[in-house]
């Protein structure tokens, strides 16, 4: 017989969370990510887990790693993360999972923290990782980098009038439905900032969670200035335009068609 402690309770209905993970020659980063993510315990919360890699064009073994691990995986179309995101969030909405988790798979980020994101969700539409509140590790971000994020938050508040503590986090957690409200049709990292419009004028809830950040594993691929730039023009141009062009309305605006 075993004992209260040592008793592990399933519940009988399991939600489904995609943890949707976009890669770029990250065979570093996948290899050491995947196996982090506590599946034992977000079993026990009532989550079946399912890991989507949705690749660019690696061509250091990222595919093949992740298939090893168990992951799903997808070759792109389209350039850049953005056009990743897209693709994951449209596969998510043909599937059948209740919340979606994405995080880069560089390392910087920490998969033991997902739990909290789902705990997060119970109360609120959408879940955004906040690293400038949160513990940040010696030299995870380089001064450039947190002094601009710094400017296009307060940018993205003062044009938005919503709360967002950490605008170019990759780490975030929605509902399904949420997922189905987003507008989108960016292409490379203006995704995030795009995904903050959104969600800001479909009023959806937001709450913000500090995460610890960890310097990345592999290759930088983001460019201080010119995605600046790329970032503050987009929190500009869907100020104006609420709608993106070339969308698909009922599809999550989703489509790289």
């Amino acid at each position: 017989m075993r004992s209260d402690e040592r008793y592990i309770h399933i519940p009988n209905t399991m939600k489904r969370v995609l943890v949707l993970l976009p890669t770029l020659d990250e065979a570093e980063g996948i290899a050491e990510v995947v196996p982090r993510i506590p599946k034992g315990v977000l079993q026990q919360a009532g989550w079946e887990v399912r890991i989507l890699v949705v690749d660019g064009g690696s061509d250091d073994g990222t595919i093949e790693i992740a298939e090893s691990l168990g992951c799903s995986t997808l070759r792109q179309y389209g350039k850049g993360k953005g056009a990743a995101m897209r693709q994951g969030f449209s596969i998510f909405l043909q599937g059948e999972c209740d919340a979606l988790v994405m995080l880069d798979a560089d390392g910087t980020y920490h998969p033991e923290e997902i739990p909290r994101f789902l705990r997060g969700l119970e109360k609120s539409d959408v879940v955004v990782g906040d690293r400038l509140k949160g513990k940040m590790d010696p030299d995870a971000m380089t001064r450039v980098n947190y002094f601009g994020n710094h400017l296009l938050t307060w940018c993205a508040v003062a044009l938005y009038g919503v709360a967002m503590n950490d605008l170019c986090s990759g780490y975030w957690a929605f509902k399904r439905p949420s997922i189905a409200m987003l507008n989108l049709n960016s292409m490379r990292f203006e995704i995030e900032a795009e995904m903050y419009t959104s969600c800001a004028m479909e009023d959806l809830k937001m709450t913000h969670i500090p995460i610890r950040y960890s310097s990345r594993l592999g290759e930088a691929k983001l460019g201080s200035v010119k995605d600046g730039w790329n970032i503050l023009r987009k929190l500009l141009v869907r100020r104006i335009f609420k709608t993106p062009p070339q969308t698909t309305p009922g599809e999550g605006n989703l489509n790289l068609d």
